[in-house]
């Protein structure tokens, strides 16, 4: 059986997470890659010996990467590159937190993927989110429809979670998704949101509604607080896999997602030469298009700011990197 080939840099939490339901779903073989020896081969191992269970065909191999770069010329031949090799966030510790300690990561990734598999499409998720996905986008400069962040995908899924809790409703009926940087200033779009073609306006008081804006704002940081020692990874993982599926199966699903705003799509965001979260069609050739979106006064503020730390921290890694 012939099937895509995915490879996943990072067999933390999260890359396996990915692998294992990419698998389950036989949507393609998997390689992962990490630093630490025998942890990707293990994980794969570990993985498609579980896959007669599911009757998934899909094969997986593991690969310890090298400072110099050894093994990654097994990312040749990859469809889709998902990068989430980088430091977890601890508790108390912000997304900027692991800004410089993550680029460098990012960077040696990058030109390791536009060595071996330069027409792949890239998914990142390896925090902070948007200035990562910006960092690979710089060292690749792939096509812009080739490259992508996950955030907003993860974050509205909260949202919809946390309004069907409340309202003790089917999460399929629940349309809901969160804009802008991958951040505690992301931004729910609480007009555009509807249960069963109900605005949420209509169901539920705006204190309620507040409540779960600000639950969802934190809701990476929720999870910290209970792990102690590491970040989300179960959402995250399925997440990435909902966006990996798209692609491969050409789905042309309509998903939040951190993708580069340039052109007149960049003016009209405020937001140039930057990956921010927004509604985007991902199909078989990656981003296939980018909505625009209508702000009434608040929301537009919101936007704003959340755009300006973007901005600020890709400041800082041009700063960094010297670009």
């Amino acid at each position: 059986m012939s099937l895509p080939k995915v490879s996943v840099i990072g067999a933390g939490q999260v890359g396996a997470m990915v692998a294992e339901h990419i698998a389950i779903k036989e949507l393609a073989d998997v390689y992962l890659f990490d630093v630490v020896d025998g942890v990707a081969k293990g994980k794969s191992l570990d993985i498609m010996e579980g896959m007669p269970h599911w009757k998934s065909d899909s094969f997986l191999e593991g690969f310890t990467v090298g400072q110099n770069g050894e093994n990654y010329e097994n990312l040749k031949g990859s469809e889709i590159v998902v990068m989430t090799a980088g430091l977890a966030r601890k508790p108390g510790m912000s997304r900027d937190d692991l800004l410089y300690k993550n680029v460098d990561i990012i960077k040696s990734a990058a030109e390791n993927i536009k060595k071996y598999s330069p027409e792949s499409t890239v998914i990142v998720v390896t925090n902070p989110m948007d200035i990562m996905t910006y960092a690979a986008y710089r060292v690749l400069n792939p096509k812009r429809n080739k490259i992508m962040g996950m955030g907003g995908t993860l974050d509205s899924g909260r949202f919809r979670t946390f309004i069907a809790k409340e309202l003790r409703v089917s999460v399929e009926d629940v349309t809901a998704f969160v804009v802008g940087g991958h951040g505690d200033d992301m931004v729910p779009f609480v007009r555009y949101c509807s249960v069963g073609g109900i605005p949420l306006t209509e169901l539920m008081s705006k204190e309620k509604i507040d409540q779960i804006v600000t639950r969802t704002r934190g809701g990476g940081g929720e999870i910290v607080s209970y792990l102690k020692t590491g970040s989300a990874y179960y959402a995250p993982g399925i997440s990435v896999t909902v966006m990996v599926e798209s692609i491969l199966k050409d789905k042309k699903r309509v998903i939040t997602a951190p993708a580069l705003l340039d052109g007149e799509l960049g003016q009209y965001y405020g937001a140039t030469g930057l990956f921010v979260g927004v509604p985007i069609k991902i199909g078989g050739n990656g981003v296939e298009e980018i909505y625009k979106m209508n702000f009434d006064e608040e929301e537009r503020r919101l936007w704003n700011t959340s755009v300006s730390h973007v901005h600020e921290s890709v400041q800082k890694v041009n700063t960094y990197l010297r670009w």
